[in-house]
């Protein structure tokens, strides 16, 4: 997978996993407050140790000996082997959950963590207290078997995506550290933070521009592709303005530092991210919401269960016994299960597909999509620019391409390597050049066959003062029209020929727009571009609604305009692109693009293929629905038990006993792991 932007090059750790936080940043919207300094290592040691505890409690608990005809070993202190197993594993493996229902009990909001533990504290308190004493039979292995379910449910959950936030630990990466101010006639290196409004500083060819500033001195071109959108090399001279973060072409500039620090377009960037990150809404995860309801049901029917038989004039114990029950039944095993066996097993479709999952709750929310905005340079365009056609005059077009490679082969100007790829591509030969030179910010000459030929742009064309014929002018039109950039073939006479040179657009990107229109989304593009270069890429994909010329700060303000519209995913890949991804309901990053645009996404396409944008969306509907299927198999039997447990038969004879209710929970809890499974068999089909 590329993570790197070939301006950016450093090391991007993903081993060490970031979980949520309660005090906001990204890793908090994902709704995973109740997994506040949890780690998946955390809750899978805990399953383990809890699983190998689990295993006498079964062994020595009296139902399981009913049910099996068998009797368990007898020694002295055997009958307490349960009751300090069972209380060591409601305080090792259920001490996570109390510890979260207590966090979601002063949120009042109870959920998932506040079932769990109501259910473990039932089981536990009253097979306690039959241990002391109480008539009854013991909830021990219950009680065990609840909190091995939820620890393997919670550390399938956050092993199948750790989400992190590490996008602002990549904007600060991307800054150069020394920067070379100069004073007189020497040129000191200070590191980047001691610069000062009004500074000197040199930027050499391939350098990163330390700090905002004004070309004083120089000629040369920038690429700002990755802060601006902007995907043709930005000629730099004397009064145009340079941008922190952007890389220096060819030609060596004299800078005079205006912003600094804090001020730089880069830090705004900055501060914009750390904005979507703090305002992003909490989505509270389905299950939990389901968990929620069900406390309140098991606290309420189990009160009046118990309410309700002393009424009747049943016996105390008789009565706690069936409240006991109806709470222990309500908190169903595969709940707990239900919706991480779903995202493990999309997270792992979407793996194979190409589509990384960086925040499980992208599947809830990518069903709903209504609209796509897509950035344009790197996303629906490879970044890469190719010869889209050649106007030649008094030269076949073939010559003039032979030609104008010649002399590219030694430039270092990026469009010098799309004009050389398409002379390979038509196999041309290649002269030999002599006496060649490169002129800073014009482009470049020399001798070819005893004859002086320059390339570069159209203006210098017009500087040195050479005819150009009507069919050029016409050519140099119609791709400016385009928004192209062209490149002028000379003699010493006139102009030879015109290169007109566009971004590439993507193979697969016409037909995605077109099977998004199928879903029912709108496509939009959102570009730093230029007019006339967002008007031919959106005519040529069929994407009627764009925006061009819009600023890394406006990107954010549009998708959220648009999400007033309905929820709304963007798709992109530069640093510009973080706080939109950020901004929108479902942020999909581009896997070419840079680190920071992948730490702020929900989903990462590796392939850099607009097709899995539609993949994405796809798979995010079927995950949807088997999350909703998988809610009502597990919490389905509750509509059957909870009554029975409660004794609403009772006078026809038939009262649930918890034997009979663990295996109706058993049965939901393989319905669950079954239907899950199924995602990989509906999704490969629609995908």
């Amino acid at each position: 997978m590329k993570h790197e932007n070939p301006h950016h090059k450093h090391s991007h750790p993903h081993s060490e996993p970031q979980h949520a936080h309660p005090s906001g940043g990204h890793a908090a919207h994902t709704g995973h407050d109740k997994h506040a300094g949890h780690t998946p290592e955390m809750f899978r040691d805990r399953f383990f140790v809890s699983l190998l505890l689990t295993l006498p409690i079964l062994y020595f608990s009296e139902h399981f000996q009913d049910w099996f005809g068998y009797r368990a070993a007898q020694f002295p202190g055997s009958a307490w082997v349960n009751p300090v197993l069972g209380t060591i594993l409601y305080f090792y493996g259920g001490l996570v959950f109390l510890k979260g229902a207590l966090r979601e009990l002063r949120a009042r909001t109870p959920g998932m963590m506040t079932l769990i533990a109501l259910g473990i504290t039932a089981a536990y308190g009253y097979s306690l207290a039959v241990s002391l004493g109480l008539p009854g039979k013991p909830f021990y292995w219950e009680l065990a078997t609840l909190i091995d379910v939820m620890l393997l449910g919670h550390w399938l959950e956050m092993a199948s995506v750790q989400a992190a936030s590490r996008a602002l630990e990549e904007l600060s990466k991307l800054m150069p550290t020394t920067a070379h101010r100069i004073l007189g006639d020497r040129i000191e290196d200070i590191p980047v933070s001691a610069l000062k409004e009004g500074d000197l500083i040199l930027i050499r060819p391939g350098e990163q521009v330390p700090a905002d500033g004004v070309v004083v001195e120089g000629a040369s071109t920038m690429n700002e592709a990755f802060l601006t959108g902007e995907s043709r090399p930005v000629p730099k001279e004397p009064g145009d303005e340079v941008i922190a973060g952007a890389v220096n072409g060819e030609g060596a500039l004299k800078v005079r530092v205006t912003r600094t620090g804090e001020a730089t377009t880069l830090s705004q960037i900055l501060r914009l991210v750390q904005e979507a990150q703090a305002s992003r809404s909490r989505f509270q995860a389905l299950a939990d919401r389901v968990a929620g309801w069900l406390f309140y049901i098991a606290l309420t029917l189990g009160t009046l269960t118990f309410l309700v038989w002393l009424a009747l004039g049943r016996d105390f114990n008789f009565a706690l016994s069936l409240a006991v029950t109806v709470v222990v039944i309500a908190c169903p095993h595969a709940l707990g299960l239900a919706i991480p066996l779903v995202t493990v097993n999309a997270t792992a479709l979407a793996a194979k597909n190409g589509i990384l999952v960086r925040n499980r709750e992208a599947f809830e929310r990518g069903r709903e999509i209504r609209f796509v905005a897509l950035d344009k340079t790197g996303t629906l365009t490879e970044g890469r620019f190719a010869v889209r056609a050649v106007y030649a005059h008094e030269t076949s077009e073939e010559e003039a391409l032979s030609l104008a490679a010649a002399l590219e082969a030694l430039s270092e100007h990026p469009l010098a390597q799309a004009i050389v790829e398409a002379a390979e591509g038509k196999g041309l030969p290649r002269p030999e050049v002599r006496d060649f030179q490169a002129v800073p910010g014009k482009g470049v000459e020399g001798t070819l066959g005893g004859k002086r030929y320059r390339v570069g742009r159209p203006e210098w064309a017009e500087e040195l003062g050479l005819k150009v014929s009507e069919p050029l002018k016409r050519g140099l039109k119609e791709a400016e029209a385009r928004g192209e950039s062209v490149v002028a073939l000379m003699d010493e006479a006139r102009v030879l020929a015109l290169l007109a040179l566009a971004d590439r657009i993507r193979p697969s990107a016409k037909e995605a727009i077109r099977r998004l229109k199928a879903m029912g989304i709108t496509p939009v593009m959102i570009t730093g571009d230029a007019e006339a270069v967002a008007r031919t890429v959106a005519q040529e994909l069929g994407i009627e609604r764009y925006h061009a010329r819009v600023l890394p700060e406006d990107k954010a303000r549009r998708v959220r305009e648009l999400k007033r519209e309905g929820p709304t995913a963007f798709v992109g890949d530069g640093i510009n692109d973080a706080p939109a991804l950020l901004e929108a309901d479902l942020g999909i990053a581009i896997g070419a693009g840079t680190n920071v645009a992948i730490e702020a996404a929900d989903l990462v396409l590796v392939e850099s293929d607009p097709l899995d944008v539609v993949r994405a969306l796809t798979l995010a509907r079927a995950t949807y629905a088997k999350m909703v299927q998988n809610l009502f198999w597990a919490t389905g039997y509750n509509a059957i038990a909870l009554p029975l447990a409660a004794g609403v038969a009772y006078p026809w004879g038939i009262v649930l006993s918890p034997a009979v209710g663990a295996l109706l929970m058993s049965l939901s809890t393989v319905a669950v792991a079954v239907n899950a499974m199924l995602l990989r068999r509906a999704a490969l089909t629609a995908l």
